[in-house]
């Protein structure tokens, strides 16, 4: 019989913030932030075990009283905020025994189970990808920081949806294996896999603008949520 392949959920997450206070476990539409994070990957048949990787005390008591979910405390030297995210992912896979991982943010409110199961099940397929990273189709015209174009030609006026695509890591998903993490010391690989969602999907929220912009659109959902049911 084949064995089937386990995915493990890592979601990391500081007690402090500095650009939204508390934002972790601030409220967004009627629960604290990372909540949303957590109902979701538990609603995901693909996902074997969720892991909250966290310097927080709040969080570490209350998440495995609310979740059947398992914690790591963050050890003092990966607690700096300037401290490299795979940094903390290479302490934490050492933790965690699973053929693949799942990283995601607790800044990802809007993030949908069936876009992580259809992600997850992409993944497993077989070929030749070591990784998986999601991304966000922008068709607009964008210029880098010298002002020069980057996806158009300004002499030659294309519609925004005729423009060639240019991708936005979003950081709603990662997927890859330890190997592949301790290998390139990142978790994209050499032969990743691009996955695309929606912008609507991939609001991550970095600022106050972002959380009310999560909290509308969060609302908007349930609203349409309603009126189906």
């Amino acid at each position: 019989m084949k064995r089937e392949v386990k995915v493990a959920a890592i979601v990391p997450m500081r007690h402090h913030s500095e650009r939204v206070p508390g934002k972790n476990y601030r409220v967004l539409a009627g629960k604290p932030l990372y909540h949303h994070i957590v109902e979701t990957l538990l609603s995901c048949p693909l996902i074997a075990e969720v892991w909250i990787d966290t310097d927080s005390d709040l969080i570490l008591r209350e998440a495995g009283r609310l979740f059947p979910i398992h914690t790591i405390r963050r050890p003092e030297h990966l607690r700096a905020d300037t401290e490299p995210m795979n940094n903390i992912l290479l302490h934490d896979v050492q933790q965690i025994q699973s053929d693949f991982y799942l990283q995601t943010h607790s800044t990802n409110p809007l993030l949908r189970s069936e876009t992580i199961s259809r992600a997850v099940a992409q993944f497993l397929e077989p070929g030749e990808h070591d990784s998986l990273f999601s991304v966000t189709r922008w068709q607009k015209r964008l210029y880098d920081a010298g002002g020069r174009p980057i996806n158009h030609n300004p002499r030659e006026l294309l519609r925004t949806q005729d423009l060639p695509p240019v991708f936005e890591e979003n950081s709603c998903i990662y997927l890859f294996s330890r190997p592949t993490l301790e290998t390139y010391g990142t978790r994209i690989g050499a032969r990743p896999l691009r996955f695309e969602i929606a912008a609507s999907e991939a609001v991550d929220i970095d600022d106050e603008e972002d959380f009310l912009l999560a909290e509308c659109l969060y609302q908007r959902r349930l609203s349409g949520e309603t009126r189906e049911a």
